[in-house]
């Protein structure tokens, strides 16, 4: 008999969250503009940062979307992987590795969020290594 609440299920709809409290928020704060304005132009990305920044949030968010409703996994992750690995080469990793305690804003959490994406675009529906 399938179990309706799988712990694949658990990492899908948590990761989700994160990734919903990641992009929403910043969306409706203005803080999305923020980054692409203030930081992408900034580094290099002028004239495209505003639009960067939005297409980095809004694939947050359609992450977010299909890790509930189990579909395009592997998709999701080879989006999001990579712009979690550019946060961390951009940003993060000048930081040190604690996000919180021994230091600020480091890597940790986005390792986390990038093995977790691995597992889920690795494994198939029913929780099984494809």
């Amino acid at each position: 008999m399938d179990r309706i609440i799988t712990p694949t299920l658990v990492l899908r709809i948590t990761l989700a969250a994160v990734f919903f409290m990641h992009g929403i928020p910043s969306i409706f704060t203005g803080a999305v503009n923020n980054f692409g304005n203030q930081h992408l132009n900034a580094v290099g990305f002028a004239p495209i940062g505003l639009p960067l920044a939005w297409a980095i949030k809004l694939s947050h968010v359609a992450c977010a979307i299909l890790l509930i409703l189990n579909r395009y996994i592997r998709l999701a992750a080879i989006i999001t992987i990579p712009i979690l690995m550019a946060g961390i080469i951009m940003i993060h990793a000048a930081q040190g590795w604690f996000v919180v305690g021994e230091g600020r804003n480091g890597v940790e959490f986005n390792v986390l969020l990038i093995s977790v994406l691995l597992y889920l675009a690795i494994i198939n529906k029913k929780g099984v290594i494809a």
